[in-house]
Parts: C-alpha cells; sequence; structure tokens
C-alpha cells in the first residue's frame, strides 16, 4: 500500500551503443540512450539517457535528462537532471529539477528554472551557450 513507486521503464526510440564514436551534433525526437562517445552537441525533443560508459563531449539540450557516464559541456533541459552514483558532469546545468545520487560527481554551476519556459532550445541557439 505505501510501498515504493515502480516506475515504468522508458522505451528508447535511438540507441547510440558502446561501440560507436559519433563526431558532430544529433538532433531528433523521442528518447536516446548514449552507450558511445559523441562529440558535439545533443539537441533532442525528449529525453536524453547518457549509460555508464557513455561519454559526451558538448552541450546538451532535452526535457529529461539521465546520466551514468560522462559528460563535458553545459545541459538545458525542461524537466529533470538525474546524476547517478557513477555519473560525472562537468558544465553548467540549468534545469528545472536536480536530483543527485550519492558518489556522483558535479563541477559546475546550477541554476533551477520554472517548467513553463518557452522556447529553450531557440533561446540557446540564439545565445549559442547555456547560461
Amino acid at each position: 500500500m505505501f510501498g515504493k513507486k515502480v516506475e515504468k521503464p522508458m522505451e528508447i526510440d535511438s540507441l547510440i551503443g558502446e561501440k560507436i564514436k559519433l563526431i558532430g551534433k544529433v538532433q531528433g525526437e523521442g528518447n536516446l540512450r548514449v552507450d558511445g562517445i559523441i562529440e558535439g552537441d545533443i539537441d533532442y525533443k525528449g529525453d536524453v539517457i547518457i549509460g555508464e560508459s557513455g561519454k559526451v563531449e558538448g552541450n546538451i539540450y532535452c526535457y529529461h535528462i539521465s546520466i551514468a557516464g560522462n559528460v563535458k559541456g553545459n545541459i538545458k533541459s525542461k524537466g529533470n537532471l538525474t546524476l547517478h552514483s557513477t555519473g560525472k558532469l562537468i558544465g553548467d546545468a540549468e534545469i528545472s529539477n536536480l536530483i543527485v545520487d550519492e558518489n556522483a560527481f558535479f563541477q559546475g554551476t546550477c541554476n533551477m528554472v520554472e517548467k513553463n519556459i518557452e522556447n529553450t532550445n531557440t533561446n540557446i541557439k540564439e545565445t549559442g551557450k547555456a547560461k
């Protein structure tokens, strides 16, 4: 009755596997999981998961983001940033909610914003960086 809430597993629309290295900008919709390496920005209309073996060097713009691997870049999200115990984020974050597990690593600044922000991706593109 008062047990732990069981979350439904997220459907993955796109996967960058462990043996893949992508250089350049990644754009799309849906849910993206990164277990490989991306050198470039990710601009996704949906959720992004960085798996334990995943590495991203670039800015990430999305709805929710979950980091269990390594990210070196700024994050701008309308939703949650979840930093798992194996996760490492070096960069600034502009998000609505921050969830950090014990032993996670975060070096940067965090700016909390309201969820009803309009045109998040457009604002970043105009300034050229996440603030």
